[in-house]
């Protein structure tokens, strides 16, 4: 508890970002993850527990420049129709026979694309990839965190469509940022996941069943509380923002009772399920074998990487844009 209490300092430091957990959120959940692997992983793991942080925001980073990254990170089932969740295909070659590809990338392909992973990671285990394991673990972690936040499942994501422009930044990275150092984050060990496709798909369904209360809760608060108390300005870096209040914050906090807390228990929980699940497929490869860190081939891939996306126009990005 003393370890996760210090970290939850260290990463309250970190700068904002304002897309899915945000990057405070997607650090902590990788991190934390570590700590639900067995003893045969967490060896590896947290040797490149820096890694698996540092790189818990890459996939956001690739949003605005790989134009067929934005739909990795949600699924709009309520355009699908009532019982989407039970009617769309679980593999992505049937959905897209039945969907056309187009509107799958539109309408966002979360729980095919942490699926698909899931076979890479695989690979990778049994390839004995040191790099490819950090890489996939690193992004695949974003992606499982992604499909346990409520507004990646709609199309009304950011509450465009119901007057309530905002509260896509408010529930994944305001309330988190303020008040997930009083959250209980030990969840015990990671659990085999014997349908890993069917895991995915049930996370997206919880999300997707919290986001009438999501929603419902920060309309009756914003009738309650006038737009001065609902509001404030806080100094981030050099610049002074309008932000949802930490007054408003906290009591919608409150109204969702828990709701931020278990979704971030459960992602943690998830991703470290994946990797160990990935691991166990593989064969369960000694881990104390391989490379304890990243090559130099994949630091300098990751520069590279990074001075890309710095030089690199901004495209717009398909859905879920704000």
């Amino acid at each position: 508890m003393l370890r996760i209490l210090l970290l939850l300092g260290f990463l309250l430091l970190l700068p904002l970002q304002p897309r899915a957990w945000g990057f405070f959120g997607h650090r902590l959940i990788n991190r934390l993850a570590v700590y639900t692997l067995p003893p045969e992983m967490i060896g590896f793991y947290k040797a490149n527990i820096d890694y698996l942080t540092d790189n818990a925001t890459r996939p956001d980073s690739r949003r605005s420049v790989v134009p067929t990254e934005a739909p990795r990170h949600f699924l709009d089932v309520d355009v699908y129709g009532d019982s989407a969740l039970t009617r769309l295909p679980r593999s992505y070659a049937d959905a897209v026979a039945l969907l056309g590809e187009d509107s799958l990338l539109r309408h966002g392909i979360v729980p095919w694309q942490v699926a698909r992973m899931k076979g890479q990671l695989t690979a990778a285990f049994q390839a004995h990839d040191t790099d490819r394991i950090l890489h996939l673990s690193a992004d695949m972690g974003h992606y499982v965190a992604d499909a346990c936040v409520p507004l990646h499942t709609t199309h009304n994501y950011n509450g465009q469509l119901t007057g309530q422009r905002g509260i896509h930044g408010l529930w994944e990275s305001r309330l988190p940022e303020l008040l997930s150092s009083g959250y209980d984050f030990f969840t015990g060990p990671a659990p085999y996941l014997d349908k890993p496709t069917d895991a995915i798909w049930g996370a997206v369904a919880r999300s997707n069943a919290a986001v009438d209360s999501v929603l419902r809760f920060e309309r009756e608060l914003s009738q309650k509380m006038p737009e001065d108390r609902k509001y404030g300005f806080e100094q981030r870096g050099n610049l002074t923002v309008r932000t949802y209040s930490r007054d408003f914050a906290r009591e919608y906090h409150q109204r969702l009772s828990g709701q931020v807390e278990r979704q971030m228990r459960l992602a943690l929980r998830l991703v470290g399920a994946f990797w160990y699940t990935a691991w166990v497929d593989a064969g369960q490869p000694d881990l104390d074998k391989l490379p304890r860190t990243p090559s130099e081939k994949e630091q300098q891939r990751l520069a590279l990487e990074a001075k890309q996306l710095d030089q690199a126009p901004v495209k717009a990005i398909v859905g879920h844009e704000d």
